[in-house]
């Protein structure tokens, strides 16, 4: 049942939030026993942020990437975890999707500000690309400004919530968390998200026909959700089923912040199309609105 998690990749870009990155790696590093993974991506169309030209590329390379290393370890420094320094130069997405590779990552740990509308579609979104593509899940810590930090990191996860819409995205992401509640013998919180248009045809039921209905698809629901959890997992967890009614994201995000959670878990299929750029998918539009911590699991 237990997925093991042996090696964390943390990409930092050595902002606030991405050091709180850092630290949160630190943290799982120590909880699982794993090796930690500290990435730097130098950026060359991206440089400017370093706030020099490049006039010799050869030589601003080596600066950078010594000056990356010490930055990492200087965030590294004490903590009693197996870490990697890594500097790699190229593109962000394709050289941390390259790492995850090649050091086989069970997990990797990454930032993102909760930007939305033109400012998201504009600048774009690293994060959200690495979603669609990483083989492994993709912890998405989320601050508004690098000084917003404190509020996103929560643990251990005690309440972990997964969306559930019995796909096989949303059965990778119950796997991962049924693991990770395994470890921290969490409440392990299930939601169903009805959307009404999908029920038109309760408008043209009678009264007494309508609530029948409604309540044989929560009975069946609620059955479901309970059969997905394995019947020894009770004796470590405490199982919550809920069924809610609305937009999944509007749904999930109100009920995470009602109920404290502390990890929000949801599968995601790979390879978005333009359509999930200009409007969101529902994790994407989740990570720009949690309280806590997202976990995103791709199917590829």
């Amino acid at each position: 049942m237990r997925r093991p998690i042996n090696t964390i990749l943390c990409a930092t870009d050595f902002s606030k939030l991405s050091e709180a990155v850092v630290s949160y790696g630190i943290t799982l590093a120590k909880e699982f026993n794993a090796k930690l993974i500290v990435c730097h991506v130098v950026d060359f169309p991206a440089v400017s942020m370093y706030g020099e030209a490049v006039s010799e590329p050869i030589d601003y390379q080596n600066r950078f990437m010594a000056y990356a290393r010490a930055e990492i370890d200087r965030l590294v420094s004490g903590a009693a975890i197996d870490y990697h320094a890594l500097v790699a130069v190229g593109n962000t997405i394709d050289e941390i999707t390259h790492l995850v590779d090649e050091h086989q990552a069970d997990l990797v740990i990454v930032a993102t500000h909760g930007r939305s509308g033109l400012k998201r579609f504009f600048l774009g979104s690293v994060t959200e690309r690495l979603i669609r593509i990483l083989p492994c899940p993709l912890l998405v810590l989320r601050g508004e400004t690098d000084d917003a930090v404190a509020g996103i990191q929560k643990f251990p996860f005690k309440r972990i919530l997964v969306g559930c819409d019995f796909s096989l995205d949303s059965d990778l992401a119950f796997a991962n968390s049924l693991s990770i509640a395994q470890e921290f013998e969490s409440e392990l919180h299930l939601v169903h998200v009805v959307e009404p248009s999908g029920y038109r045809d309760l408008f043209n039921m009678s009264a007494d026909q309508g609530e029948k209905f409604k309540q044989d698809l929560y009975d069946m629901i609620n059955a479901k959700l309970e059969s997905m959890v394995p019947q020894d997992a009770m004796n470590w967890l405490t199982l919550h089923t809920h069924l809610l009614v609305g937009k999944p994201y509007a749904e999930i995000v109100r009920y995470a912040q009602m109920n404290d959670i502390d990890l929000i878990a949801l599968g995601i299929r790979g390879h978005g199309m333009v359509e999930d750029l200009l409007v969101g998918s529902t994790t994407d539009r989740v990570i720009r609105r949690a309280p806590c911590p997202v976990l995103s699991v791709c199917s590829a």
